[in-house]
């Protein structure tokens, strides 16, 4: 079976290339007699707010008082915007109208995370504007949302590691983090040439998964494997049940051998084909990223970021949707856009601050994107407000606070995070450095509950540049 088992997997890959190029020729040949569609791929890491950020933009698409900076919106040319089946059968739905519920209810609540991947279609009339306004009536424009766990997008970066390589990576990436000196600790005593164990394979996992775990709540974004911390109905499956192992060569039967063989398995089996039937087919793309959140975690957990960040951009094919670019190469994403989330638990002073933090953190991330001819750009944005802005005295002089409702107390109370740098490398310089703690100052963060609303007829919820995003991200194709 080993002799037949390469030429079988190089023919089964040709074939589905192959039949991804007849579909992507079909798709591009029939584009121009068809309504057209933009599939926007919303992805980011943990507590980043995706499920907000989608309920809050589709629910102003609909109700577009509050979305001035978006062109179309603004000059009446959106005639109206309304949900439909989507295309896909076999990919959730987005529970919209239930997150929307919750962040409008009486007494509003946050909604879970991702923990799948997710699918919605949101259809508009949009009256052409210039030569085409006198002579063509509306037409309508299709925005498929696809909502990705964050963390599946790292697993991207498996596609091109050995597991030697990967196991490697993990163990240098794991000592110093939270419960990766334990697990450390313990691969030092296995020796991976054994025999198979299952259960020995199975706690091995299980502690592997236990400090990805730790390590996620205390801030860090590279957590791969993905699925490890959201296996769905993968748990306890072969697939899931490895680990990173020193580096030796594995007989055959040994622990390390099934190790290797599993960790293929997961990119064949899981990876590739979210790669090949999600990822690869989005023409816009959203990244957002919790940057408060790292600094409050400390310049390690930033510097983890960027270089996460950095790798998830790699999976990327950017470029323009050219003719001819489509039919032979597929489509390739043309708009990229970094969102640095949590805007409202600043007040505005300190905006053009946190998006410049953003822009030089993700600076090698952006850098691969502009070279490669995807227009790209980074803001800061609150899909959802929750708090007002005040100014206090303060024994130093008056403060520009926040103000919002606590979610462990519920409790009103005023916050100021600490002042951010103007210039950028005062975090950066010491996040590359590896510092354990920010020198000359100190940041904090708060968790707030989303305020309840008050709406007037034809307003989405309140938000922080949603409008400046939306109009970056699609507002050409409206």
């Amino acid at each position: 079976m080993e002799a037949v088992k390469g030429p079988v997997l190089v023919i089964s890959t040709i074939a589905d290339q192959i039949a991804r190029t007849v579909e992507g020729m079909s798709d591009t040949l029939s584009a121009p007699f068809t309504d057209p569609v933009i599939r926007l791929g919303v992805t980011g890491l943990s507590r980043a707010g995706k499920t907000v950020f989608i309920t809050s933009l589709v629910a102003n698409l609909m109700d577009r008082g509050r979305m001035p900076q978006l062109e179309a919106a603004a000059t009446g040319a959106i005639r109206t915007a309304y949900l439909q089946p989507q295309p896909d059968d076999t990919v959730p739905r987005f529970n919209f109208e239930a997150y929307l519920s919750q962040l409008t209810a009486p007494e509003p609540s946050w909604p879970n995370g991702t923990r799948q991947i997710s699918e919605l279609r949101l259809s508009m009339r949009v009256q052409p504007s210039g030569l085409l306004a006198g002579i063509s009536g509306p037409r309508t424009v299709h925005i498929d949302i696809v909502d990705y766990p964050g963390e599946w997008l790292l697993d991207l970066g498996l596609l091109d590691q050995t597991y030697a390589e990967w196991s490697e990576a993990a163990l240098a990436r794991a000592k110093g983090r939270p419960g990766g000196d334990d697990y450390v600790a313990l691969v030092a005593g296995v020796d991976p040439t054994v025999p198979l164990d299952e259960p020995e394979a199975l706690v091995l996992a299980e502690r592997f998964t236990a400090h990805l775990q730790e390590a996620r709540e205390a801030g860090f974004s590279d957590c791969s494997p993905g699925r490890f911390l959201l296996p769905g109905d993968l748990a306890g499956s072969p697939v899931l049940t490895f680990a990173p192992l020193p580096t030796t060569r594995y007989p055959r039967g040994s622990l390390g051998r099934e190790f290797e063989r599993r960790f293929e398995s997961y990119k064949r089996n899981i990876v590739r084909p979210f790669f090949r039937d999600h990822f690869a087919k989005i023409d816009r793309q959203i990244v957002l990223v919790d940057v408060l959140g790292a600094i409050h975690a400390g310049p390690v957990a930033l510097d983890d970021l960027r270089s996460a960040m950095a790798r998830i951009l790699g999976a990327f094919r950017p470029g323009r949707n050219a003719f001819l670019t489509r039919i032979f190469q597929g489509r390739q994403v043309e708009k990229i856009l970094f969102a640095a989330t949590k805007a409202d638990h600043l007040h505005h002073s300190q905006h053009p601050q946190l998006t410049a933090i953003t822009e030089a953190l993700l600076r090698e991330a952006k850098d691969r994107a502009d070279f490669a001819g995807a227009q790209t750009a980074a803001m800061s944005v609150a899909a959802l407000r929750t708090t007002v802005e005040e100014t206090v005295d303060h024994k130093d002089g008056s403060l520009d606070v926040v103000r919002g409702r606590l979610l462990d107390t519920n409790k009103q109370a005023a916050f100021y995070p600490g002042k951010l740098p103007d210039d950028p490398a005062h975090l950066l310089t010491p996040a590359r450095e590896g510092s354990d703690t920010w020198l000359d100052a100190d940041y904090s963060i708060m968790n707030f509950a989303p305020a309840p609303i008050t709406r007037r007829p034809g307003d989405g919820p309140p938000h922080i540049r949603l409008d400046k995003a939306a109009q970056f991200l699609f507002g050409d194709r409206l």
